[in-house]
């Protein structure tokens, strides 16, 4: 995965480290570090990322996280690496949905379209990284469920090998949760 000269979006579920390793990467590379504003943007719109939503909300929410992110991205020097990608938000919005939520099916396959052409423009590669890191409690931050962190990692898998994304992807190994070592993982796989 050439790292040097092209934008890295850390992609998974909540909870995993990535803005911990995309700060350290950023470090080693010597490139930006761009921090999204997910939880910033939860609580501008008086939400709480912990509390379930209806499909509606949740594609209200999540259009303006995607919104957010494209403005940080878009003012961002090139090259730099993102503790999130649009790949995560189609993951969370797919994630939401169970058993009788009524869905806009044409809504959310516009959104999907959307996310899928806003990581094409501004990732040219994704790493994935798979929970495995120790979860702790911090407020304002997503829930602390095994199972949905485990659900969303599946997603994200599934979504980064869907042929309409263009990015090159390496998928972290779950054991690999030493700092250094998804560092040194991510920087070997060079294309």
């Amino acid at each position: 995965m050439a790292t040097t000269n092209i934008n890295l979006g850390l992609c998974g579920a909540h909870r995993t480290g990535k803005t911990t390793l995309a700060i350290a990467l950023s470090s080693r590379l010597n490139i930006p570090f761009v921090r999204t504003t997910t939880s910033q943007v939860f609580a501008q719109l008086g939400l709480d990322p912990a509390e379930p939503m209806d499909f509606k909300t949740r594609l209200f929410v999540q259009n303006h996280v995607l919104d957010a992110a494209e403005q940080v991205w878009q003012s961002s020097a090139q090259p730099f690496v993102s503790d999130r990608t649009p790949i995560d938000m189609i993951a969370y919005t797919l994630g939401d949905i169970q058993g009788k939520i009524e869905v806009d099916f044409d809504l959310l396959n516009q959104y999907i379209s959307r996310c899928f052409a806003s990581t094409n423009q501004f990732f040219q590669n994704l790493a994935i990284i798979q929970p495995g890191i120790p979860l702790v409690y911090e407020e304002g931050k997503a829930a602390l469920n095994a199972a949905y962190i485990e659900h969303i990692n599946i997603l994200v898998i599934g979504l980064c090998h869907d042929s309409r994304l263009k990015a090159n992807v390496f998928c972290n190994p779950r054991d690999a949760i030493a700092l250094d070592l998804r560092i040194s993982n991510i920087l070997r796989t060079k294309s």
